[in-house]
């Protein structure tokens, strides 16, 4: 889902809305969605996120608040946002962000029940801290 499929259609518009925290998508078959920057964080590519198999996943919690604070073009074929909380190794293929804004309710809908299960939060200041780095050695 990372890669980019060449029937995937392609970004026409990217606008980042700083006051409302959501990047503004149109795509050139006629599709637009508007995704939060939580969603997005939570939703990272990274293998930080993401891990590096099935069941590696790291869920993230007290994102709420988080901003972007840059989004660099990667090629012709993604982006790479910066998150105010530091998090800037997701590369966000354009397939990879209509599939985001395709899924969207779902995938929000997943997030909150893991969430939910985990006895987590969506607020920054009751977040558990970060369990600490280690394994393969290429996160910092």
């Amino acid at each position: 889902m990372a890669g980019l499929d060449e029937n995937t259609p392609i970004p026409t518009e990217i606008t980042v809305h700083r006051a409302s925290r959501r990047l503004e998508l149109a795509f050139d078959d006629g599709s637009r969605f508007e995704l939060p920057f939580e969603f997005l964080r939570v939703y990272s590519p990274s293998a930080e996120v993401r891990g590096h198999g099935p069941g590696q996943e790291t869920l993230q919690q007290g994102k709420r608040d988080v901003d972007i604070v840059d989004i660099a073009p990667v090629g012709n074929y993604a982006i790479k946002p910066t998150f105010s909380d530091g998090h800037d190794s997701g590369l966000y293929s354009w397939d990879y962000l209509y599939a985001l804004g395709r899924d969207q309710e779902t995938l929000w809908s997943a997030y909150l029940e893991a969430l939910e299960r985990a006895g987590g939060t969506r607020d920054p200041a009751k977040a558990p801290p970060p369990a600490p780095k280690g394994g393969c050695g290429h996160h910092h």
